[in-house]
């Protein structure tokens, strides 16, 4: 069983002036999240990503990329998730070919599942593939929720290694009680994650850990080694930026937050835009 680890960085995607991936740029980010802020596994091509604005030629090329330049170094778990099953059946499909490590599938956003349906979902992808699938919930974003009773369900097929969430705690809390040994639980929230591991997590699936990533891994580092004090104190630390790196919708402000120090990592696609004046003071007023 692939071990993730207990910090994953969800990365965006780097753009140049026209608007088209950045490979330079792809490639000293992914030596700076593995090198400098210590991520154990990147997602490349997830939500964080600007997955819904990449075409598939685009996700592949970055599966192959980023596996090629990792080398090893972290784990590359490929975002193949979508609103359609039979694409995300093709696409994962696709990126077990570009060599990558797990499988990260969002929710299906906007059709309005039943939980039956969303259960089949990720039955019938993860059915395609041998890689670990880890499933993301996040109902602010999708408009569905995974119930507890339907996580569950998923969890016994033998290559769905995970969830995350973006629920409410008591949900987290009745997975880890429920789930089988295997089955781990990240928090999909920065804000959420210390007290997500506080009631089974198993880790982060982490934003901040774009520039705030050492500051995190002690933090879950001293909350599993039993320091639970100074896992507060930086929790604490870290919670005003958690907070403000989400005032605007994701990915903008950590991608302006790299750009600011010294990441060019260049601007979001449309529909998204970059922050305004005021959003980005606020921004700059939290980096170090």
């Amino acid at each position: 069983m692939i071990d993730f680890g207990r910090m994953i960085t969800a990365m965006v995607t780097p753009f140049n002036d026209q608007g088209k991936i950045d490979w330079d740029q792809t490639a000293s980010l992914i030596d700076y999240l593995v090198e400098e802020q210590q991520s154990d596994s990147l997602v490349v091509s997830g939500t964080t990503g600007e997955s819904p604005t990449l075409t598939d030629e685009e996700k592949l090329e970055l599966f192959a990329f980023a596996v090629k330049h990792a080398a090893g170094r972290c784990k590359i778990i490929a975002g193949t998730g979508s609103n359609d099953t039979a694409h995300s059946v093709h696409l994962t499909r696709e990126a077990e070919k570009c060599g990558v490590d797990g499988i990260l599938l969002v929710a299906p956003y906007y059709n309005k599942p039943n939980q039956e349906g969303l259960f089949r979902h990720f039955e019938a992808i993860a059915a395609v593939t041998s890689l670990p699938v880890i499933v993301y919930n996040v109902p602010s974003r999708t408009v569905v929720s995974l119930s507890v009773e339907t996580t569950l369900r998923l969890a016994q097929i033998p290559n769905i290694v995970g969830t995350k969430e973006c629920a409410p705690l008591d949900q987290v809390a009745m997975i880890v009680a429920q789930a089988p040994e295997h089955f781990k639980v990240y928090s999909g929230d920065d804000a959420s994650a210390l007290p997500a591991m506080a009631v089974g997590a198993y880790g982060v699936i982490s934003v901040a850990s774009h520039v705030a990533g050492r500051s995190i891994k002690e933090m879950v580092a001293q909350f599993f080694n039993g320091n639970v004090e100074r896992a507060n104190q930086l929790h604490r630390e870290l919670l005003p930026l958690f907070k403000v790196l989400f005032e605007c919708p994701n990915p903008v402000a950590v991608k302006y937050a790299l750009n600011e120090t010294g990441h060019p990592v260049g601007t979001v696609r449309l529909p998204l835009v970059p922050p305004s004046e005021q959003e980005a003071q606020r921004i700059r007023s939290f980096l170090k």
